[in-house]
């Protein structure tokens, strides 16, 4: 029985561990360039993107906000549907052992 209880407060430090990593990574934000600095793309290291700029020489100008909302809603419905696609391949890879929620790979 002590083995047990050992184990189950191992998992919980790593939970917790796990955690707090993740919040680091969310604080976490990097800034992809193109184009020569004329596209911008700001993303936590989470994946998650934060924002997008587009030097106004690439479109009209007064349509440049609805671009760049219409590029990040575009980037999070594919990451979206990455994660699905990946969920599924791994469901299957797995056989459906039914791994606890929040150990997945992303």
């Amino acid at each position: 029985m002590a083995d047990f209880l050992g184990m189950m407060k191992q998992a919980a430090q790593l939970q917790s561990k796990m955690k707090a990593m993740q919040a680091e990574l969310d604080g976490i934000e990097v800034e992809g360039l193109s184009g020569g600095g004329l596209v911008k793309v700001r993303m936590s290291a989470k994946m998650e993107v934060r924002g997008i700029s587009i030097d106004p020489s690439l479109i009209k100008a007064d349509e440049r906000e609805v671009l760049e909302d219409l590029l990040v809603a575009a980037h999070g419905d594919a990451h979206r549907k990455a994660e699905a696609a990946m969920q599924e391949k791994m469901q299957a890879l797995t056989g459906g052992l039914g791994l606890p929620p929040g150990l997945g790979l992303g």
